[in-house]
């Protein structure tokens, strides 16, 4: 494992409160992701899914969870099933996790093989009324194939039809959007690894680099401080590059006088850290450039102070469009007369910033939680305005990970340079 793992009590503690939620006479399962195929006989790298990892700490693949809080004998009120390996496994694939290994790590007793599943769950459903079952319920999963959470739905709706079955989703939401201290500490490290790849290409970029190059840079140092890599597909964008907000092709030349968008973050025990800064290609930025750059920073600022215990994020988004507004009549891309003329649906400022302030993460970039709910302690937000100006070449975005608490925020990139002096004096530290 290249990570240190959470201890198991917050795993048992995080069990506790699923059971607290469930009805009585409740059974819940969860299933570990597919292995996704690539083409002939490659596979894509194991991710495990987020809602079983956050119940056992388990990251293996063929691993089953079963909740049952109200069975009759306290030994089959948790089970958790794990692949059985043998030497062929062993030797092709590696080591696999013993029952006594996944005890350890989860804190559940009752550890089976997988090929035992169907006949305790077949004992379990007896006596039991109400089933539990997972989805990826996601406002913005769009999935297309048949996942192994769809196909037990389909196999156990079959099998045994005249339970009552439920959705976990909408718990599993409640319960991952508020974040535990060692959670926080895991997104912590991540935070930490990042901020080492971004200094290590302050002193890399200079004008003629490709943005590859600077990718190549970033995955170097996050391999070597014990992340598996990228928490999602980084953007590295140059010039025109960063007005595209999902550019992922990282190909480009970085020319002289142009900017570099950087969106990347590192994973460290399958929690992500998610930062975007942008810096000049030539270590100094121009006038304008900079006068940019300073409007985003302070629409950052001031965003990072209006995440509160209480606030509507939907309201948040609303007064942070209000103050890009200002920034923006003052840079001189929109007056009075497009303000007055704005579609409400689609205000002036939109056509400079186009994307929403703020979002929960966690285990997931974009992480479970609803945002039609008030804010509260514990949540962790990232906060990431933008101004992308194309017909300048300009796309700027600063972002920051914070954690919510009762009295002021922990941001968790405070150690991540941001003011565009410290930037300049870094790209430049090594030709003095």
């Amino acid at each position: 494992m290249r990570y240190q793992p959470i201890d198991s009590s917050f795993y048992i503690n995080n069990r506790k409160k699923l059971k607290d939620k469930l009805s009585s006479k409740s059974i819940a399962v969860f299933h570990s992701n597919d292995i996704m195929p690539t083409n002939a006989d490659g596979t894509m790298r194991f991710r495990q899914n987020n809602d079983l990892f956050y119940l056992t700490g388990i990251d293996q693949e063929e691993t089953i969870l079963v909740v049952c809080p109200d069975f009759p004998d306290p030994a089959m009120q948790e089970i958790l099933f794990v692949k059985k390996t043998n030497e062929k496994i062993a030797t092709w694939e590696g080591h696999k996790l013993t029952p006594e290994e996944a005890t350890a790590l989860s804190g559940i007793k009752n550890v089976q093989w997988v090929s035992s599943f169907d006949g305790l769950f077949n004992t379990l459903m007896a006596l039991s009324k109400h089933v539990f079952l997972n989805t990826n319920e996601h406002l913005r999963a769009d999935v297309n194939v048949e996942t192994r959470d769809a196909r037990f739905i389909k196999h156990c709706r079959e099998r045994y039809p005249l339970h009552q079955y439920h959705r976990l989703a909408p718990v599993m939401h409640k319960l991952r959007s508020v974040k535990d201290k060692k959670e926080i500490n895991q997104m912590a490290f991540a935070c930490g690894i990042t901020e080492k790849g971004f200094r290590r290409v302050l002193s890399f970029v200079k004008p003629g680099v490709k943005e590859y190059e600077i990718e190549a840079e970033f995955i170097h140092e996050f391999l070597r401080n014990q992340s598996m890599g990228f928490a999602y597909q980084p953007i590295i964008a140059s010039g025109a590059n960063a007005c595209v907000l999902h550019y992922i092709e990282n190909n480009a030349t970085c020319e002289k006088g142009d900017l570099i968008l950087f969106d990347v973050g590192a994973e460290y025990g399958n929690y992500n850290a998610d930062m975007s800064r942008t810096i000049p290609v030539s270590g100094k930025f121009t006038k304008r450039q900079r006068k940019v750059y300073d409007a985003v920073l302070r629409v950052q600022r001031q965003a990072i102070t209006m995440l509160r215990p209480g606030v509507s994020i939907q309201e948040y988004h609303k007064e942070i469009g209000l103050i890009m507004e200002s920034e923006l009549k003052s840079l001189g891309l929109i007056n009075d007369t497009d303000i007055r003329n704005q579609d409400p649906k689609w205000p002036a400022f939109k056509k400079y910033f186009m994307h929403g302030t703020s979002h929960h993460l966690g285990l997931d970039v974009h992480d479970v939680g609803t945002m039609y709910e008030p804010i509260q302690p514990g949540m962790v937000f990232t906060v990431e305005p933008g101004i992308y100006i194309r017909e300048e070449n300009i796309g700027i975005r600063l972002e920051n990970n914070i954690v919510i608490q009762e009295k002021g925020n922990l941001d968790l990139m405070k150690n991540i340079p941001i003011e565009a002096e410290e930037i300049e004096e870094l790209m430049n530290s090594d030709k003095k």
